[in-house]
């Protein structure tokens, strides 16, 4: 499309919503956040003012028929993004969603469908792969710097569980939480998950046994490559965010550590002591956050494939559903299970 100023509407004003308002109308050029739209009038019009954004929806569908509207950032509860997403790629607009696109493999293949019918662009919020630690490992990986990769490690840790409304509608802990790792895992292995063996329980909260979930998981890996893989995931850790990965290869091995807000030591009689890490994903994630809006914006503006696209939210959501049967059945389970299952229900 042209060079001109790239005009956004930006679906659902919860925390993440206001980040993606709040980078495009402040701190990436020549775009412009025409219009908001949220299901809490009052809310969506707090935020407007607060921006400079001229119009306000309810109705996220009267919002789609403005025609100087060029694409669309979804940050709505996630059974709504299949027919958001219908909605807007419809209407000719371009979509940023955040994860997942949907809970189902069904869903996620129409949508993928019509997204190449229809000519625009569809990138996938998997934020991680845009920040500077995970990218700089990724670079190194991918320059075979450490060999050939054999182990990739991820810790994931939420500092304190989502309220109990929010998880009633999340797609449980390897759909909400753990698709990041999934993502960061192939991203990081440049290699696809085949199996995955997963265990999960319910240790930090009695609500997640209540709605069916869990809040703590190890999971086992095998990529297509021959790498193995592991990733350990709780709700709750005392200290604060914690995110951590390595990849060890057959020349050598690469890490990356937490974000703290700053990197001091302090030694006395009783040992070492340091800041804790970040307590909150918003502030860990905050420059992520805006380097993937801008490679949305720049793959928009310039015609090119976006770096995450349909086919990765797929895929993650593809290995989260394969997890969370291993997790019932207590099995390692091909990725291709879940696939043949897809397809023989649809």
């Amino acid at each position: 499309m042209s060079r001109g100023k790239l005009r956004f509407a930006v679906l659902g004003v919860g925390r993440i919503g206001k980040v993606h308002i709040a980078n495009l109308a402040t701190r990436i050029p020549d775009v412009e956040v025409l219009a908001i739209a949220d299901v809490s009038a009052g809310e969506a019009a707090a935020v407007a003012c607060r921006f400079g954004v001229p119009q306000v929806f309810q109705d996220y569908k009267q919002l789609l028929k403005s025609v100087e509207v060029d694409a669309v950032v979804v940050c709505t509860p996630t059974n709504t993004h299949h027919d958001i997403i219908r909605d807007a790629v419809s209407a000719g607009k371009h979509v940023f969603c955040e994860k997942p696109v949907d809970l189902t493999l069904e869903r996620i293949q129409r949508i993928l469908q019509h997204v190449e019918r229809s000519g625009v662009q569809l990138m996938v919020g998997f934020n991680r792969r845009f920040d500077p630690n995970f990218q700089k490992l990724h670079e190194i990986v991918k320059a075979g710097r450490i060999g050939t990769p054999e182990i990739v490690r991820i810790t994931s840790r939420d500092p304190a569980p989502p309220p109990e409304q929010y998880l009633r509608a999340a797609g449980g802990l390897f759909l909400d939480m753990t698709i990041h790792d999934f993502d960061m895992a192939r991203y990081l292995a440049g290699s696809d998950v085949v199996e995955v063996y997963a265990h999960a329980t319910v240790l930090v909260d009695p609500v997640f046994r209540a709605v069916g979930d869990w809040d703590t998981a190890a999971v086992i890996l095998r990529f297509e490559n021959g790498a193995v893989g592991t990733i350990d995931n709780s709700r709750r850790a005392v200290y604060g965010y914690d995110q951590r990965a390595e990849v060890f290869g057959s020349a050598g091995m690469a890490a990356i550590g937490n974000n703290a807000p700053d990197n001091h030591v302090f030694f006395d009689r009783s040992g070492g002591h340091s800041s804790p890490p970040l307590d909150f994903f918003m502030e860990r994630y905050t420059e992520s956050y805006l380097r993937e809006m801008q490679a949305f914006v720049d793959a928009v503006r310039d015609g090119k494939p976006v770096p995450v696209n349909g086919t990765d939210g797929l895929v993650a959501v593809a290995i989260g559903l394969t997890a969370a049967k291993s997790a019932r059945e207590n099995r390692p389970v091909p990725v291709s299970e879940i696939y043949a299952q897809t397809a023989a229900t649809s």
